[in-house]
């Protein structure tokens, strides 16, 4: 109990910061979206230190995508998708986090990782730099992306696979490039929020696949 208590504390505090930031920077919507976003990614290697086991993340992990979704209904905490488009990221973003820890929990928990910070800190800085800095920009199923915001994704993927890689030998594998690269032509694809379903699940995959072996 007193584990899930410091998880509770921990997701509340991120929750008051994106609050806080709100009353500062109330027309910044998407910024505070990725608050939550880019704050969530501790949650997995803070849960694996307390030694939470898989069967207590699920529980967890279900009972929030529940509550989300009700959030979706009831708009109890608009903060949560409080943005210009109609997005179900941030349920999907619970959805995929429920999968990863049913596939890799036990069995590789790097995958688990890898997936899960490719969507948290590639996909959210991606966002927050394609917003606020302009560069070249395209349109995909009427989501638009942005050159700057694509690098980003980009190194920030390639810096997650490399770390929880083989960076203790300093040895860069090609395939780190490989995972990344997936990962980043995914991100393409953020109708709805889908990227946070498809990225992370994929990305985990992938270096399931083309890393670790396992």
């Amino acid at each position: 109990m007193f584990e899930f208590a410091l998880i509770f504390v921990y997701i509340l505090s991120i929750f008051l910061v994106s609050i806080i930031f709100k009353r500062f920077y109330p027309n910044n919507k998407e910024v505070i979206r990725k608050i939550i976003h880019i704050g969530m990614g501790p949650l997995i290697p803070l849960a694996k230190l307390l030694e939470i086991n898989q069967t207590s993340a699920l529980y967890f992990t279900g009972f929030v995508s529940l509550l989300i979704f009700i959030n979706y209904q009831y708009k109890l905490f608009p903060t949560i998708e409080d943005v210009e488009r109609k997005s179900f990221g941030t349920l999907f973003y619970c959805i995929s986090l429920f999968i990863l820890i049913y596939l890799f929990w036990d069995k590789n928990p790097k995958s688990l990782m890898a997936g899960f910070f490719i969507m948290t800190f590639g996909d959210g800085f991606a966002g927050l730099i394609g917003k606020n800095f302009e560069s070249k920009s395209w349109v995909i199923f009427l989501q638009k992306k942005s050159l700057f915001g694509t690098i980003t994704m980009f190194f920030t993927s390639l810096i997650v696979v490399y770390l929880l890689g083989d960076a203790e030998e300093y040895k860069f594998n090609p395939n780190f490039i490989t995972v990344a690269l997936i990962a980043t032509a995914l991100e393409q694809f953020s109708i709805i929020g889908i990227d946070n379903l498809i990225v992370p699940i994929v990305a985990a995959i992938s270096f399931n696949h083309f890393v670790t072996g396992l």
